[in-house]
Parts: structure tokens; sequence; C-alpha cells
């Protein structure tokens, strides 16, 4: 078990986190989220351990994590942290990167490892290309087999699909992630994407001003946002005002009917494949809702929330 016991850390005088306590099973796969500076990247590197903490402390199991100041290498052995820089070497193919912190005392054994890897981030084809003729998106993958190498207890993702095709980034999510459920490999994603977090996430923590601010299981958090800030960060999202109780609306949330007392003006409708979003005006302010065809501007029509 991850144990975060009441956290704090700055960058010289700049508090970053503040109080931060959370636990965390064996095999869980936790999503950081949270508006860009609000502390999630300096979250990973202490439970890492690159950093010493001003307050509290960080367990795994009965091992507590300790950072430079104990530590000639800083980082845990039983960690592996993947940074938004890949850190790949340039000049060697994409195999022997992945497989740089293998054993060489068993060569057959190391080389099954490596494709196991490859076919994992769906890189096997470029096993002999060199780092340096990759996409970026192509290094972030070999990022990833890499810090799967050694089969860590704990891996720390930072936005680790960012440079990643979205044709290609579904995929690799369900095998990244279903590979980590095999293998009960404990797993902590700091990201900007939804996907990440509704699909994939066992339990998400919602960071803002460097504290903890809400936690607990995606779906239900989604359904029953605190506040505007929280429903915000899975997608658009409709801050509506109807007799003095304010609701937090997805446009999905939102159904056209022949008469209501949300009534609005179509400004645009934008095409997304299966569904139209729809922009729309009601008493000064901007809604967003789905809606099967497109509707024409300056059309007036009635919104229900489902």
């Amino acid at each position: 078990m991850l144990q975060v016991k009441e956290i704090s850390f700055s960058y010289q005088d700049d508090l970053v986190l503040e109080n931060i306590s959370y636990s965390l099973n064996k095999g869980r796969n936790l999503a950081l989220i949270g508006e860009s500076g609000c502390g999630k990247s300096t979250l990973l590197k202490l439970i890492y351990g690159l950093y010493d903490l001003n307050e509290g402390q960080i367990f795994w199991n009965e091992d507590e994590v300790l950072g430079p100041k104990f530590h000639l290498i800083p980082g845990m052995p039983y960690m592996k942290y993947l940074a938004q820089d890949f850190d790949l070497m340039p000049f060697i193919t994409v195999a022997e990167n992945v497989g740089k912190y293998l054993s060489n005392f068993f060569p057959e054994e190391k080389q099954l490892r490596i494709a196991e890897l490859l076919e994992v981030v769906e890189m096997t084809e470029y096993a002999n290309v060199k780092a340096k003729f990759l996409s970026g998106g192509q290094m972030q993958r070999v990022a990833l087999a890499r810090v799967l190498a050694l089969e860590p207890e704990v891996l720390l993702l930072d936005e680790p699909f960012s440079h990643i095709d979205n044709f290609r980034k579904n995929s690799l999510r369900r095998k990244l992630f279903g590979y980590l459920k095999e293998k009960q490999i404990t797993c902590i994603v700091a990201t900007h994407d939804s996907t990440d977090v509704l699909a994939f996430a066992d339990e998400v923590a919602i960071i803002k001003d460097g504290k903890i601010i809400e936690s607990g299981i995606p779906n239900f958090i989604y359904n029953n946002p605190q506040n505007l800030y929280v429903a915000s960060l899975f997608g658009d999202v409709n801050e509506i005002f109807v007799e003095g109780k304010v609701h937090f609306v997805y446009p999905h949330q939102l159904k056209v009917v022949l008469n209501s007392e949300i009534k609005t003006e179509v400004l645009n409708a934008y095409f997304r494949g299966s569904h139209y979003l729809i922009e729309a005006s009601f008493e000064n302010q901007t809604l967003f809702f789905e809606n099967e065809v497109a509707l024409q501007s300056g059309e007036i029509v009635c919104l229900k929330i489902k």
C-alpha cells in the first residue's frame, strides 16, 4: 500500500503542495487531475523521492520514501517514474533503449522481455530503428516500454499519452492499463485527459492550488461534481441556475423539448460524428448541448435537464 501522510512541499518560498494525504492499495490505478500548475507533477516527483519533503511522510508498504538528502541517486528502486521528457539514448535502437536496464546474463529472456514490451506499446516494427529517427509520440511509447522493463511495483506517469496520435491513443491505453492490472502494478497518472480518468482509473484525486479538494470513484465524482471547477475537468459543462438552484450539467444531459423555462437561442452547431454539439445563448450565458441533427443559428429551442 502507498501512504501519503500530510505532506507539504515548496520550491524556495512558494508553497506548491499543502497537507496532502492519500492511500492507494496495490494494483490500483489513481488519476491525478487539475489545472496546469496545481502540483500534479510535483506530487509524482515527491512520491518517487526526487525532492525532500518540507513536512509529512510517504510510505510504500513498510518502506519510507526518502529524498536526495538520504540517497546518492534519488528515486526509489521499486518505483519507476516517466516524466514528460523521455530521456532516450538517441544513437541506439528502440530495442536497445527498452532493454537498457535488463541483465545481459540471460540474453534469450532479455530479448523475449523486450519483444513483449514492444508489443504492449505497439512498437514491434521499430525494434531496430535508432531512437533519433522516431517521432515524439513514438519516443513516448518507447519510454513507456522502458519504465516497464524491470516490472516496478509502482509506476508514476506524467501525461503519458500527450504526444501520441488520437487514432493510436485508445488502443495503447487499453493495452497498457490492461498489462498493469494483469501484473498488479500500482499506477499513478497525472493527466489532463478525462478519458484516462473515466475509462481506466480506479480512483481519482482532484488537485487545486496544491490541495486535494475531492477524491473517490471517477463515475461518482463525474455525476456529482461539487463545483464548476471539478465538473470542467471532465469536459464542457454548463452552470445553469433554475429556480434559485445551481446545476452543473454536461452537454449530453440536456434534451430539446417543446416547452420549458430554459429557452435558448442557437448560436452555432458543431458536427461531432454521432451528434452535433450545439452552442446556444441563455440569459446572457452560453450553453452547450447535444442534438442528433444540426440546428440553425437564431432558432429558439427549449431544453430540459435529463
